[in-house]
């Protein structure tokens, strides 16, 4: 979330057409053409964030990319070689806010939330708790897990207790004592 990413659309021989073609998740499908006879784009029900890029080749460019922006894009070239057709599936990652907190009980509670997928948690020493997923509407799952020791934890405790926080856009990791 809130990078740009750049969909290359192979070049082969010399454009006379490039068109893209999205179907996004979130709102409706949007079209990019461009033509070379008229050094010409032309875009159709497309968001600010998106426009077509000819460096270092003809590409997809999307800033700020967001939830919304996850789904299919296709890129059909017309050139002296050729038709070619290039499809991507693009799946966007949100970063878990992790947090670690005690509860009133005062056991240690470990949350990741908002991440895309659903980050995995774990803890040391090892506990015997299972995760909670609470799903939202805009794609992201908030983990929750509250510390349980296990047996052989309670013969090894310690006072400082760590929640490990692993997911695809990165592994963070916090302690309480």
């Amino acid at each position: 979330i809130g990078d740009r990413s750049v969909l290359p659309c192979p070049l082969k021989g010399n454009v006379t057409m490039l068109k893209w073609t999205t179907s996004p998740k979130a709102g409706g499908p949007c079209s990019l053409v461009y033509r070379a006879d008229k050094k010409m784009t032309n875009s159709t029900n497309c968001c600010d964030n998106i426009k077509l890029t000819f460096r270092p080749g003809p590409a997809l460019e999307i800033r700020q990319v967001g939830i919304a922006q996850e789904g299919n894009y296709s890129c059909e070239m017309v050139s002296t070689e050729g038709n070619f057709y290039t499809t991507y599936h693009l799946t966007v990652l949100a970063p878990p806010r992790p947090r670690l907190y005690c509860d009133e009980q005062g056991s240690p509670v470990c949350e990741a939330a908002a991440g895309k997928p659903p980050a995995q948690l774990s803890w040391v020493p090892e506990s015997s708790s299972t995760a909670e997923e609470k799903d939202h509407d805009n794609g992201t799952v908030t983990v929750l897990s509250r510390f349980t020791a296990s047996n052989s934890s309670v013969t090894n405790m310690t006072n400082v207790t760590i929640c490990m926080v692993s997911h695809p856009a990165g592994s963070w990791s916090q302690s309480i004592a």
